[in-house]
Parts: C-alpha cells; structure tokens; sequence
C-alpha cells in the first residue's frame, strides 16, 4: 500500500510539473492583443522597416529575424511591416522566368516556393516560416523594443487552392462561362497575375469574412495593422466599412499600396506609397530629368493630399528591387543623396531587408536567396539618419508635420529648410553628376550634421561635388 501511494504521488508530482511546463511555455509566447497602439506623436518621427522572412536569413524563418529586432531599434525602427505570413497556394504555383513551378521536373520544382501574395489561407502561418508559437515569440519581441508590427494583407486576390475556392466560390470575379479568372484590367485583359484569383467585391458575404479574417489577427494575436497590397484595386466603401470595425477593437495603423488620396480621407489609412517622388528620385539619378521634377511631384503632391496624409518615401522596396533593379542599378552613385532625401523630406522613410547591408543585388521572388548580413556604410548612414529623425523635431513627418520651405537655387541642386518648434533643418544637395556652386544667404549660424562644418551667414556660397549634400542642423 506504502508504494502504491508512493507511486501515485510521484506521478502527481510529475504531472503538476508538467502542466506548470505547459504554462509557463505558452506564458512565453502570450502576446498582449491591445496594450499597444500606435499614437499620432510616435508616427512623427517613425521608421518602418520592410521584412522579407524568406530572404532575411540562410533558414528563412521568424526566429532567425526575431534576433535581429533588438538591432532595428537602432536604425530608428518602430514599425515592421512583415511581407504575407500565409501559406502559398500549390495550384499555379509562379516560378523563375514567367513560369509555373508545375512546368518543371519535380525535383527541381521543389525550389520554387511561389509569391508570397498568392495566398491559400488567411488565418494560417507559412510552414516555411515556422509556427505559430515563432509568430508570436517575434511581436511579443518587437512589443518588448516598443516597435510595432503590421501584416501584408492580400485583399484584391487569393491562390488558386484558398479556401475559399471551393467552399465560397461566389466570392469570386468570373467570366462569361462561369470561370473563376485572374485579376483583369478595366477593358478585359489580363493584369499578368496569373497564379492568383480575382475576388468579387460585389458579394457581402466576402466583404464580412475578409474583415472577420483581418480581425482574427488583430484580436487573437495583437497585430498593429496591415499594410494592403493593391489596395487601390478594392472598392473604397469596402474600407470605409472594414477599417472603423477594425479599430472598434485596437488603434491599427493602416498602409495602402496605392497613391489615390480618397483612401487616406474620412480617417481611412494613415499612410499611402509616395510612387511619384520615388520615380522623380529614380529619374533624376538618372540623368532624365532634372531636380525640376522633384518640385513638380512635390508640389502635386501637397495640392491632392491633406496635411496630415503621410506618404511613405523610399529607395527601395521589394517589387522595386526585385523587378526594376537594385538601388545601385537604378540610382548609382546617387544611392546615399537620395536615402538622405527620403529621411530628411516630408513622410516616413522605408528600410527594406537588406538596405540597411548596402543589399546589391535582386532578390529571387519565387525561389530562396538571401540578404547580406555586413554591416558597413549603408547600416552607419541609416543609424545616423535614424538617430536625426528621432531627435530633431523639423524632420517631423506624420500627421503634424514639419513645415517645408523651397528656396531658389541653381537648376540642379535641391535646396530646402524644415521648421517645428525650436528646431530646423537645412538640406541642400547637389542631384546632379557634374560640380555646381550655389548661393546660401543664411540668416544664423548651421553645422552640417555629418561633417560638423560650421557655416555662417558670412558663407555666400558653397560649392558641391557631384551628387554631394549638407544636411545643415541649428
């Protein structure tokens, strides 16, 4: 009898230390669903940082970039916008070249893993990624570094083998037979996305689930926001239905893929892409045009949006690196003036995986690669431009922004002054390949924030090397 109750007690013991293993497991990956949420002030100064998990690492998992979160906070970090988490569709799976993974022996189609943005599930995790439990150690990590984490969310379209195709194929875009099409253009013909399809905005049972499935990530796994992709391409009225039920539950910060200014009115998105001032960088790098376009776009740009619509400035990001080139091929030795530009003018800058490495080459879309991991002059640039952006005021860039002053120059330098508060900012950049001189007439003493140059208003001049720059602080 004696070891009979000895017995029991020790599997009681054992079991009562079993579950209290359990629980304190699941107490590590437990994520807060509302104790943060973004506030207007800390968009002001905010970086965002564009994580492709597959290419970030040789594994290509959550847990290798959850490591590297501690080390964003550096770079000035506060939002990290993860490209899509969920499964990937087998069906039409899109490989290397314009192709379908099916095209290929099947050894070798073991290596195409397809577009992230042709999604199979919403409201599960890419296996190729890890866990759930992986998800949930890497935004309770980013909440711990006060840095917050937005989706990818795919709502113009989904994989060929989603869910939905068979269980709710009204949802669906079709044609005259009845089929279930790709996205197609206004006049009929095909976008070009061929491994997805084109969800019917006209079906409200649709537009009910894909809210349901946006706040499934909201409220069980305490998510920041979404960045929506292609988000121009969906009705306006489904997001001015779907985003104040959303934040009925958290604050969310939400990013459209799209430039059209409505999406951002009536207190819809926060943020929109700034396409017209990259394209202008792009150009002008270039030689195509001059900094004339840079005014072109920047003044349109303030006469269509209000003045607390944010845009999003950028180098880089993933379409463009991986389709239109690397910031070396598309802007050359104009790389660093432009980065500076995106810091230092009106909006949030972008960081995509491997920017901050000096990343010089395309990443493969469909199929594994990989980002460089050493950190040289692009990582100290951006530190640098982090650490200005958080302390100075005049680089404000949310919904109170930091004015925006143009002063007359020579035809190919850019020559502004930023004010908020006590604080100010001069930049002046020569966006150009060839040596210019331009005239200063200050009115008080500067110091170029990278150099410690004084200049003072006996300066009446300066002269600028080839795509050269002064970023002139108080």
């Amino acid at each position: 009898m004696k070891r009979i109750t000895l017995l029991f007690l020790s599997f009681l013991i054992v079991s009562l230390s079993c579950k209290k293993a359990v629980k304190e497991d699941t107490e590590k990956i437990t994520v807060p669903k509302t104790a943060m949420a973004l506030s207007d002030e800390e968009l002001e100064n905010a970086v965002i940082y564009e994580a492709n998990i597959r290419q970030y690492s040789k594994e290509g998992t959550f847990n290798e970039f959850t490591k590297d979160i501690p080390q964003l906070k550096e770079l000035g970090v506060k939002i990290i916008w993860l490209m899509p988490v969920f499964p990937i569709s087998e069906a039409k799976r899109k490989a290397t070249g314009d192709k379908f993974a099916s095209e290929f022996p099947e050894e070798e189609r073991k290596k195409y893993l397809g577009s992230y943005y042709a999604v199979s599930d919403f409201k599960k995790i890419n296996p190729e990624f890890g866990t759930i439990e992986d998800f949930r150690k890497l935004v309770k990590t980013a909440h711990e570094n006060n840095i917050y984490v937005i989706l990818d969310w795919v709502p113009n379209h989904t994989g060929w083998d989603h869910t939905w195709i068979k269980e709710h194929p009204e949802f669906y875009t079709k044609n005259a037979q009845g089929e279930i099409t790709d996205p197609l253009n206004e006049d009929g013909t095909p976008v070009g996305w061929q491994d997805v399809a084109d969800l019917n905005y006209d079906n409200k049972d649709l537009r009910k689930t894909m809210v349901n499935d946006m706040l499934y990530w909201v409220t069980n796994e305490g998510v920041d926001g979404f960045r929506c992709d292609v988000a121009g391409s969906v009705p306006t009225d489904f997001w001015k239905d779907a985003i104040p039920q959303i934040r009925a539950k958290k604050n969310v910060f939400m990013l459209a893929e799209a430039w059209e200014p409505e999406l951002l009115k009536e207190n819809l998105f926060d943020m929109a892409y700034g396409w017209d001032r990259h394209h202008a960088m792009n150009h002008i790098a270039k030689g195509e045009k001059s900094v004339t376009e840079w005014d072109e776009k920047y003044t349109k740009d303030s006469a269509r949006y209000e003045p607390n619509d944010i845009l999003m400035t950028f180098v880089t990001n993933h379409d463009e690196n991986s389709w239109n080139g690397t910031v070396n091929e598309r802007m050359g030795d104009a790389w660093e003036v432009f980065t500076v530009l995106s810091y230092v003018a009106p909006g949030m800058p972008l960081i995509y995986s491997g920017q901050e490495y000096g990343l010089n080459h395309r990443l493969k879309f469909f199929e594994k690669d990989e980002i460089p991991h050493t950190k040289g002059k692009a990582w100290k640039l951006l530190q640098k431009l982090g650490d200005l952006k958080a302390e100075n005021k005049a680089l404000n860039g949310g919904k109170n922004a930091a004015t925006y002053t143009r002063f007359k120059s020579n035809e190919n330098v850019l020559f502004f002054k930023r004010n908020k508060g006590d604080d100010e900012i001069v930049f002046i950049a020569n966006l150009s390949s060839t040596p210019v001189t331009q005239a200063l007439e200050l009115n008080k003493s500067y110091k170029d924030y990278f150099s410690n140059q004084e200049y003072k208003p006996s300066d009446k001049e300066i002269s600028l090397q080839p795509w050269e720059y002064k970023v002139l602080v108080k």
